[in-house]
């Protein structure tokens, strides 16, 4: 009979080979972006996509193996290989080469992803940061005292300071394009007004992403446009070799969607643990439940409780439009707690049917642009 040992080591042979036929599937995937751009080809095929999914899915059940798992392996593996192919195409495209970019507040978490996006274009890439630059880069110091030779100034300061800098820049009027990055310009109004009536090449951003994002296919990046023209094409064009979805609008119509799609989810999720830290005694308890729906929201919660406290009370609290979904909010909890107390089935049925309409609908509206 096999010993243990030995089914353990061949199970390690195994192993190694799926890591060899990995890196042999990254490396034909590079190949595969060299061809997609010399015949200009996109970088996403989602009807190829779907190919390869059913095929492992059909292989799958032949060989016993359950579907489910061949299929979330091929998703894995095919959003590696996008994640190679987009990398290859922004470095292949080389718009950076033989210009500078500055990126004020460089060492933070969505300043250094700016860093690196960048400098993958072929950028010679400043950072000024209080706590310094990160190793490829130079740091030139204070940004007040340096000269604004750049092409693109990225501010990735906090979002409380960041203002104060844009005002500052106004008063330098450099000579390239500057764009903030920050998740509300409610805030940053008189800087950018003061950018822009200095005849400043500015415009502002807003990536619809975590700094940890590698892939940054599905995702969005909003553009609010100032009337600067050349700012907004030169910003977008940093995007045009990824797959990012791009999306430009006035800076009103950015604060009032962002008071539903940040601020109405994080008063949600923070609604929700507190809620559930105020249980008392069933606390203790709960950590021995689970329930799909339960285990789901304790994750996105989870998440949100490990943030910034004062990021996220920015969030709720300086946009100009954020008392709107906030009161959505809390009618929403209401005509769900007035449906259930005077034990009203119809009220709660259509708070439901109502849900899923609205879900659906917009189910269909991504599918179409997918």
């Amino acid at each position: 009979m096999t010993t243990l040992d030995e089914l353990r080591k061949h199970l390690d042979d195994i192993d190694c080979k799926l890591i060899q036929l990995i890196a042999d599937r990254q490396r034909t995937s590079g190949e595969i972006a060299r061809v997609k751009r010399s015949t200009g080809h996109v970088t996403r095929d989602y009807g190829r996509e779907r190919e390869v999914i059913l095929g492992a899915r059909a292989q799958a059940q032949a060989q016993g193996v359950s579907p489910r798992i061949a299929e979330d392996l091929m998703r894995l593996l095919i959003r590696s290989s996008l994640t190679t192919q987009e990398r290859s195409k922004v470095t292949a495209v080389g718009q950076g080469t033989g210009q500078r970019a500055l990126v004020i507040g460089g060492a933070g978490k969505l300043g250094r992803w700016f860093v690196d996006f960048l400098a993958s274009q072929g950028f010679d890439v400043d950072v000024s940061d209080p706590v310094g630059a990160s190793e490829g880069t130079r740091d030139i110091g204070d940004y007040r005292h340096a000269e604004l030779e750049h092409d693109y100034i990225v501010v990735a300061t906090p979002l409380g300071y960041t203002d104060s800098v844009l005002r500052g820049l106004a008063m330098r009027r450099p000579r390239g394009v500057i764009f903030d990055v920050g998740s509300l310009k409610s805030p940053l109004r008189g800087g950018l007004a003061a950018l822009k009536s200095n005849d400043c090449r500015v415009t502002s951003v807003h990536p619809m992403f975590g700094p940890d994002t590698e892939l940054l296919s599905g995702r969005h990046v909003i553009f609010v446009d100032l009337g600067h023209a050349e700012a907004l094409a030169r910003t977008r064009a940093l995007f045009s070799p990824t797959m990012v979805e791009q999306v430009v609008m006035g800076l009103d119509e950015h604060d009032r969607l962002i008071a539903y799609v940040l601020g109405l989810s994080h008063a949600l999720n923070i609604a929700f643990f507190t809620a559930l830290a105020d249980s008392g005694e069933a606390a203790p308890r709960l950590a021995k439940l689970s329930s799909t729906t339960f285990d789901a929201q304790l994750e996105v919660a989870s998440r949100v409780a490990q943030e910034s406290p004062q990021l996220y009370y920015e969030i709720q609290s300086l946009n100009d439009f954020g008392a709107e979904s906030l009161e959505a909010l809390a009618k929403a909890v209401e005509s769900l707690r007035r449906s259930v107390l005077s034990r009203d089935a119809a009220s709660f049925t259509a708070l439901m049917e109502r849900g899923r309409e609205y879900l659906e609908d917009r189910k269909s509206i991504t599918e179409r642009r997918a």
